[in-house]
């Protein structure tokens, strides 16, 4: 999602993770490795497990009365080694339920009576032992010992709200957008056993990854577009819509799937009083869905691994009436194109991506709900910042209830990367500034501060520009092959699974071959202002000697132009690395025979807080 308890070390203890700088290091992730479910080579330990799921979701959505009817089939499948005597499902619905507790700010008017329990059986039993409490509910069953299942039936509805809209909701009077509109269990991992944190409306999410067949029944009209792939699309559109969409998934051209005219002409949806679309999805961590009677919908595709030559389908679906939404489609199918070849380099791993004009900026797999915006730096920067989170939290299972920053932060370089190669023009500075300002104040915790302990500023900052800000140091530190393949070992290592913060930091160590446990410490465990100066500049026999000084603990690049009394300008760049040995204070050799007139620091990815230091005169 784009946006603009403290975490503490006094009861940690310390792993060793290497002989130079020790990351501080909770004891539930110390007993992770005593157990060898992870590694501190940053793998899955041989005893990794996770637990899954297999859903059949069954819907009727009334968009008149917004009422949803849902029958939710799940089998859950215990991997752990532990017996499960209770089963904690998350009802995220219940956000709009009067006397839920949450951050957002919700109209009296959309609040209502949350999710309607009508029925739970679990193997076949009737289960009425089962509690609500806000958006969690645990359900006391039978011990489910280790590599058994447990299968329930659910029958529940809800009203999905009309205003308010967080996240989900209605978007017009013919449109919506339904995200958690299912009963869904929550996470039991390694770490913490059940994922018990609340939703708010705030924090983000953590789900296991899980399969999902749905049947969306809607009134004839409304064409309904999802999570996974639709398996009877001549069954709900009519003859030429799936014919443009099937040719759509062969042509990299852009092509008008459903258009003005199909619009008017009532030929888009089988001409029945309802239709069910079915949608499958394999290994995914959610399923959404959006509807609309009078969306158009353009739709392009593209080869996202010149290995297998497979392709990745690129739709836009939107009103009309929002002029950006014109280009979204090119925008979204360079974004795919740009993660594939560019950053980070990874085969785009779904087969479609559908970009719906809806009233948030938030991600889901294979699904992106985005407002419409006023001008075109904005859309571009908005359509890839929410579809970079493919890869994080969705292809990587991201605890997005603790750790926002493993996933927020990745969006934000990634919308500062590949927004320029959309429109070169574009220089994104998304919370540079404001990470600069706010840096060492009452809200600045260190990065590792639980998401839901995050206050005022620093739940912004800490969640997107400084873990961006990290992440953009070290792909400049080692080099951009370095870093892919860094990157790469992190993928690799932990796509489809629950990666940890050490998971991460131990797997860059790994994959680039380098300690950065000194870079980690100071960027992710500390806090401080981030403030640098221009102390002097003294003349040397081959030119003269800029020194820096480093005023936090963070490490943070240093880039000088160089003006010289002929008015020559020169740039000069260097890494994080000046600072790898934990000076305050670095020389920058300028090798010249010309006379140097001013030296000015600063970079528009540099969150220098005090700016009045950074130039210096030479006499």
């Amino acid at each position: 999602m784009k946006s603009i308890k403290i975490f503490c070390l006094l009861l940690c203890t310390t792993i060793y993770v290497n002989a130079q700088t020790t990351l501080p290091i909770e004891p539930v992730f110390q007993k992770t490795y005593q157990k060898e479910t992870r590694n501190a080579n940053g793998k899955p330990g041989k005893n990794y497990w996770q637990n899954t799921s297999k859903y059949d979701l069954n819907v009727d959505f009334n968009p008149d009365s917004r009422l949803l009817k849902g029958k939710v089939q799940v089998t859950y499948t215990n991997n752990s080694p532990d017996t499960l005597k209770e089963i904690w499902f998350k009802l995220y619905p219940n956000l709009y339920k009067k006397g839920t507790p949450r951050k957002s700010n919700l109209s009296e008017s959309d609040l209502g009576n949350g999710v309607a329990i009508k029925k739970m059986v679990a193997n076949g039993k009737s289960i009425t032992d089962f509690k609500i409490d806000g958006t969690n509910m645990t359900v006391n069953v039978p011990a489910v010992i280790p590599g058994k299942t447990i299968s329930f039936s659910i029958d529940y509805s809800y009203t999905l709200n009309k205003g308010s809209h967080v996240r989900t909701g209605q978007v017009d009077e013919g449109s919506h957008f339904v995200a958690y509109f299912f009963p869904r269990i929550a996470v039991y991992d390694d770490v913490d056993g059940w994922n018990k944190f609340p939703y708010t409306g705030a924090e983000e999410f953590y789900n296991d990854f899980d399969q999902f067949n749905a049947s969306i029944t809607v009134p004839g009209g409304y064409g309904v577009w999802a999570t996974g792939d639709l398996k009877n699309p001549s069954e709900v559109f009519q003859k030429d819509i799936v014919s443009r969409m099937l040719a759509a998934e062969k042509n990299d051209a852009v092509i008008d799937v459903i258009t003005a005219k199909d619009l008017a002409d009532k030929k888009v949806t089988q001409p029945n009083a309802y239709n069910t679309f079915k949608f499958e999805a394999k290994n995914v961590t959610d399923f959404v869905f959006a509807l609309s009677d009078h969306y158009l919908w353009k739709s392009s595709s593209l080869v996202v691994d010149p290995k297998t030559k497979r392709r990745t389908r690129v739709d836009a679906v939107f009103n009309p009436k929002h002029k950006d939404y014109y280009e979204v489609i090119d925008f979204a199918r360079k974004t795919v194109e740009s993660m594939s070849y560019t950053f980070p380099k990874w085969p785009f791993p779904y087969n479609h991506e559908t970009i719906f004009d809806g009233l948030d900026q938030m991600e889901y797999p294979m699904m992106v709900n985005d407002n419409p915006v006023d001008n075109r730096t904005d859309a571009i920067t908005l359509t890839d910042h929410e579809i970079f989170h493919t890869m994080f939290p969705f292809y990587m299972g991201i605890n997005e209830t603790k750790y926002g920053w493993m996933d927020e932060g990745w969006a934000t370089i990634g919308e500062w990367l590949i927004s320029p190669m959309i429109d070169s023009t574009i220089l994104d500075e998304y919370g540079v500034q404001p990470t600069a300002s706010s840096s060492g104040g009452k809200d600045d915790t260190p990065i590792m501060t639980l998401t839901p302990d995050l206050k005022g500023s620093g739940s912004f900052t800490n969640s997107y520009p400084k873990p961006g800000l990290a992440y953009l140091y070290v792909k400049d530190y080692l080099g951009d092959e370095l870093f892919t393949k860094a990157l790469h070992t992190y993928i690799q290592n932990w796509n489809g699974k629950h990666p940890m913060p050490y998971d991460f930091f131990n797997s860059i160590n790994e994959g680039g071959g380098k300690n950065l446990n000194w870079f980690w410490k100071a960027w992710f465990f500390e806090d401080g202002v981030t403030d640098m100066a221009v102390k002097a500049v003294d003349k040397t026999s081959d030119g003269y000697t800029v020194s820096i000084e480093n005023k936090s603990v963070k490490p943070l690049p240093v880039d000088l132009t160089l003006t010289y009394e002929d008015g020559s300008v020169e740039k000069k760049h260097s890494t994080i690395g000046v600072w790898e040995k934990g000076d305050r204070q670095v020389k920058i050799n300028i090798t010249t025979n010309k006379k140097l007139s001013k030296v000015v620091m600063g970079n528009p990815h540099t969150p220098d807080k005090v700016k009045s230091d950074n130039s210096f005169s030479v006499n």
